[in-house]
């Protein structure tokens, strides 16, 4: 079967996304150029792979693979514990310089970016894809590590570009040419198309992108909810989904989860780490001045058995101290004796303003207004000296008892090389580098 080609002007509109090549493994490679060219991995506090160099993906590693079976297949592989204050500085770094470029900068994830350029030909005095190749070179240049990025008329198509040619690729992706880049490409490497909808959609012959994004809108209308419209939108050239240039504000729900090493049976310790991820949720949840109205909690065994549980809470809230009696009495419901877990996790759902919420007369206000002003002191103290200053005894447990470092070998480098005016808890925004003299 032949398909014609999308018929739309060529850059009505110019999106670029960058997406940074193994951006974890880069780092470090970036930070110790004795690793460039070696298999490096990432984890070695978890004791599986949590990023891996391409290198070590050409020898078949792949993410989550357990650091046993990663002596096996690459017995050279050169094992680090992940390093995520780095990893983040490297990701501020990274954005900053793409900023220098268009001040349309969305920040999608620690090492995604989408970028508006439109209309900026005549300041770069070049086409788009010149613009995108300098971004590239000056991420080299200053970061030492490589990008993948692609440039067409909206997200989705940005997306696809920057995933045609990994790594350190520059993909274009003009309207005239969107039907060459969607004619082979499964329907399900669609950014936003999961495996039921591409299950859904076989069943009406769509095998591709291009098919799908060549059904007319009445068929796209009638089978499909609003998110899949708006992606056949996107695939035509539309260009629906905003370049979001703001930090997000707003929240539906808050999730905080935390894996440990080695995993533990002990209950105090699990529901130490329980404890510790609804003060996390909570203190995000006080900084943008919202409030839960269900909690849900988690819990992870070694061998990936999930069990959980939702409630509603009798009123909205962000303070600890109003949850720590439901988030006991779930994790006893869920908690099994003899198992040993290795992740926790707590979502604060339902969220409302904390402005619009309304108590009853059975509410107890003076206690409420007496927890809000020690919350509100507990956040100021945690600004001004470090996070975890104050904390519940609940928590104390995680204090106590060392995870990750130390647990399969040595620290992050960062962690242990100190600035003067530092301490364990409290680091400047500098990575270590190493220069040569």
């Amino acid at each position: 079967m032949t398909t014609q080609p999308l018929t739309i002007r060529s850059w009505p509109r110019a999106i670029l996304h960058l997406d940074a090549d193994a951006f974890f493994a880069s780092c470090e490679q970036a930070v110790h150029p004795e690793l460039r060219g070696r298999p490096v991995i990432t984890g070695k506090e978890r004791g599986i792979v949590a990023a891996a160099s391409y290198e070590a993906k050409a020898k078949g590693i792949t993410r989550g693979v357990s650091l046993y079976d990663v002596k096996k297949i690459c017995p050279d592989a050169v094992i680090v514990p992940s390093d995520y204050e780095t990893y983040s500085l490297f990701s501020v770094r990274m954005f900053e310089i793409l900023r220098r470029f268009s001040p349309d900068v969305e920040e999608y994830s620690i090492d995604e970016a989408f970028v508006d350029l439109t209309g900026l030909r005549r300041s770069f005095h070049g086409p788009y894809g010149m613009i995108a190749k300098k971004m590239q070179e000056t991420i080299g240049t200053e970061l030492g590590i490589t990008v993948s990025v692609g440039v067409s008329l909206s997200k989705v198509l940005a997306k696809i570009g920057s995933k045609h040619n990994k790594p350190h690729g520059l993909t274009l992706i003009p309207g005239r040419d969107i039907h060459l880049y969607l004619e082979k490409l499964p329907v399900e490497k669609v950014w936003g198309i999961g495996p039921n909808t591409a299950a859904f959609l076989r069943k009406f012959g769509i095998i591709t992108a291009l098919q799908f994004a060549k059904k007319d809108e009445q068929f796209i209308q009638k089978h499909l909810s609003k998110p899949y419209q708006e992606i056949w939108h996107e695939l035509n050239g539309r260009s629906v989904y905003p370049v979001v240039t703001e930090s997000k504000s707003s929240y539906q729900s808050i999730s905080k989860t935390k894996t440990f090493t080695p995993p533990s049976g002990d209950e105090t310790f699990v529901f130490a780490q329980l404890s510790k991820n609804l003060e996390n949720a909570c203190i995000k949840a006080r900084r943008y001045k919202l409030s839960a109205t269900r909690l849900i909690l988690f819990l992870r065994t070694q061998e990936f058995r999930d069990a959980g549980l939702e409630m509603k809470l009798s009123r909205p809230t962000a303070y600890p101290i109003d949850l720590f009696k439901p988030l006991r009495e779930g994790f006893e419901q869920i908690y099994r004796a003899g198992s040993r877990y290795r992740q926790t996790g707590v979502v604060l759902s339902g969220l409302v303003p904390e402005e619009t919420v309304q108590y009853t007369l059975f509410d107890d206000t003076a206690k409420i207004e007496k927890f809000s002003k020690i919350y509100s002191a507990v956040d100021k103290v945690s600004e001004k000296f470090g996070k975890y200053t104050v904390y519940h005894a609940s928590s104390l447990p995680t204090k106590l008892q060392t995870q990750h470092e130390g647990e399969r070998g040595d620290a992050p480098q960062r962690k242990g090389e100190l600035f003067k005016g530092e301490n364990k808890r409290q680091r400047l925004g500098l990575p270590v580098l190493k220069v040569k003299v």
